[in-house]
């Protein structure tokens, strides 16, 4: 273990308490939101736009597979 994870522990040797620790996760939360760099409007129809053509390819590819399976089962037993 490092001498800065040594001395960092050391220093939190007080116990906070429930409240407390409730408290200081929340501003941990805001502090790390903070630091987000949010997509532009652009960005974000962009995005959107690739997921939704992403999942319709998807749902085309798993429609052509089930029709294909299903003639060929239909063939076979029937």
């Amino acid at each position: 273990m490092s001498e800065g994870a040594t001395v960092a522990k050391g220093t939190q040797e007080k116990k906070r308490g429930f409240f407390s620790r409730i408290v200081l996760f929340f501003k941990q939360v805001v502090d790390e939101l903070r630091k987000v760099v949010w997509p532009t409007r652009n960005d974000l129809w962009t995005y959107f736009v690739v997921v939704v053509v992403f999942i319709v390819a998807i749902m085309a590819f798993t429609g052509v597979l089930d029709v294909a399976f299903d003639r060929l089962v239909m063939w076979a037993l029937g």
